[in-house]
């Protein structure tokens, strides 16, 4: 029917395309068009450039612009004044889940921003995954490695299969890149004495970035990805083919992000003399992202803190009680210190870093955005002063061996 004799809005997604499509024209005024169209249509005017994107462009227009029925309009008061109190909104949840999930091995870290899901092998995870997934609150998987084949991630049987490869190399220290022979990498991974030393005689903090990184990881390590694709937590999500995993079902037009898988290995702080830098500065990611600890290499030499030094380093942070009684546990290996934000704080710690970066007389150009730019680790004392200054708390996890972190896409993350 005209759009003119259809004031509701349209009950399936056939009736909205077909009220839509004979509704709106590009660069129509009447329609109410409420955003500019993202992609060109090919021609100045008419029907024959138009492209599926241009018409979701004006669906979205039409769902914005249509009038709510007055019998609709209370429903949708109540749900704005939910979304003005996330707190009580995250305690309903958190008392709902405690009944409608009790087979479910779970806890709640960070301040309760955290879910904690223990027990990997539970077919029901998903369910409590979803209702914290609504929110956009990170969640952590424990035990994936007790379903992967641990010889396939050691150091040395990397090293062993891929050790003749060229790849970049990041010293974390002063971001200087350097094409090197993967070996020499895998070298010292676990060897202090043979890591390679920078200009004053301390040892270079390295990390092998992304290496390798989607098909490449797919053509070059067959059994590892077969291995870690099976063992991917929350496989209705995060597998490739999952059904929940929406990105890996987008149409052709649209540009898609890279999925990976990527490897991301580094050596461990604990063997620096500096402790303020990170091995990944501060960064956003454009996608939802699962990040598994596959392995955890233990560093000998001179200069390398014991365990329990490493564990008294740990212990230092901001951590949630239960982290705190993990480090305790000998059964569990602590391989990497996260430091989560959610994004709607951004702007925030935007604007915090270029304060910094000002007190410390750096300059700052306009163009140039320390997030996107990922030029910040964001040590003890400046979480401090963000929290002290713009009321923005650090979320700290210890992530363990075998642990997968998931992270929604738009959160701001430094390991």
């Amino acid at each position: 029917p005209p759009a003119s004799q259809n004031n509701e809005q349209g009950s399936t997604l056939r009736d909205l395309l077909t009220t839509t499509a004979g509704k709106l024209r590009l660069g129509s005024t009447d329609a109410g068009i409420a955003f500019a169209p993202v992609y060109s249509t090919g021609t100045a005017s008419g029907k024959s450039g138009r492209t599926m994107p241009n018409i979701l462009d004006d669906i979205i227009a039409s769902v914005v612009e249509n009038k709510i029925p007055p019998n609709r309009a209370p429903k949708i008061n109540v749900k704005s004044e939910i979304k003005e109190e996330p707190k009580d909104d995250k305690k309903c949840i958190q008392d709902d889940c405690s009944k409608r999930y009790s087979d479910i091995q779970y806890s709640w870290i960070c301040d309760k921003h955290v879910l904690w899901l223990r027990d990997h092998k539970n077919s029901n995870n998903w369910k409590l995954f979803k209702e914290c997934w609504k929110q956009g609150r990170p969640v952590l998987v424990s035990g994936m490695h007790k379903k992967m084949n641990f010889s396939l991630w050691k150091a040395e049987s990397i090293s062993l299969d891929f050790g003749n490869q060229q790849a970049d190399i990041l010293n974390c220290k002063d971001s200087i890149i350097s094409n090197t022979n993967v070996k020499e990498f895998w070298d010292g991974f676990e060897d202090v004495s043979k890591r390679q030393k920078v200009k004053n005689g301390e040892t270079a903090l390295l990390k092998l970035k992304d290496w390798p990184s989607g098909e490449d990881f797919k053509a070059m390590m067959p059994a590892r990805y077969e291995d870690l694709l099976k063992s991917l937590p929350l496989p209705e999500y995060c597998s490739p083919e999952g059904k929940l995993n929406l990105a890996s079902h987008l149409p052709g037009f649209f540009v898609r992000p890279d999925l990976g898988p990527r490897l991301c290995s580094a050596y461990g702080v604990a063997a620096t003399k500096d402790h303020d830098i990170g091995t990944t500065n501060l960064h956003i990611e454009v996608s939802d992202v699962v990040n598994i600890l596959v392995y955890v290499g233990i560093a000998r030499g001179n200069g390398v803190l014991s365990k329990s030094g490493v564990l008294k380093k740990l212990e230092e942070e901001d951590l949630d009680d239960l982290l705190r009684k993990r480090l305790k546990d000998s059964s569990e290996l602590p391989g990497a210190l996260w430091h989560i934000y959610a994004g709607k704080d951004a702007d925030k710690i935007r604007e915090f870093l270029q304060k910094i970066a000002k007190e410390q007389g750096l300059e700052v150009l306009p163009e140039h955005d320390p997030i996107r730019d990922q030029s910040w680790y964001v040590n003890k004392k400046l979480r401090q002063r963000l929290l002290e200054e713009y009321g923005v708390k650090t979320c700290t996890v210890i992530q363990f061996l075998g642990d997968a972190i998931i992270l929604p896409a738009g959160a701001l993350h430094q390991v």
